[in-house]
């Protein structure tokens, strides 16, 4: 009576052990290296929210003629500096992990300059446009 085979071998259990093995040491890398990726693009995340932001200001300053007082306070924030900006965000940016350039973008509402954004935590820096707006 032939008998039939109700398993693996030990030679194949080992085999797939060794490809599984070698798949890991190559794609273990890539997961531990994943936090700088994610780093990265939480910065250019908060960037583009801090310069949506000074647009969306400086519409409402240019609907309200530029008037930071009265009914239109809400409406229209004065930035004259890149980091002025803080104030006009919904969700406060954490100090303790990013900072804003000081940069002076001029008492000319409209008139737009280089801000940069650097990331505590890792060194990263990443520039946008700011644009002043709500100045006498």
């Amino acid at each position: 009576m032939k008998q039939t085979q109700r398993g693996f071998t030990m030679i194949e259990l080992i085999v797939v052990i060794v490809i599984l093995g070698i798949l890991a040491a190559v794609a273990l890398p890539k997961f531990l290296d994943l936090s700088g990726d994610a780093k990265a693009a939480a910065l250019k995340g908060i960037t583009a929210s801090v310069a949506g932001a000074m647009t969306v200001n400086y519409g409402g300053c240019s609907a309200t003629s530029h008037l930071t007082s009265g009914a239109n306070a809400a409406k229209c924030h004065t930035v004259r500096y890149c980091d002025d900006i803080a104030a006009v965000m919904v969700q406060p940016i954490d100090a303790s992990e990013y900072t804003i350039s000081h940069t002076d973008l001029t008492t000319t509402n409209g008139s737009t300059g280089n801000c940069t954004m650097t990331q505590i935590s890792s060194g990263n820096t990443l520039q946008f446009s700011g644009i002043s707006a709500g100045n006498p």
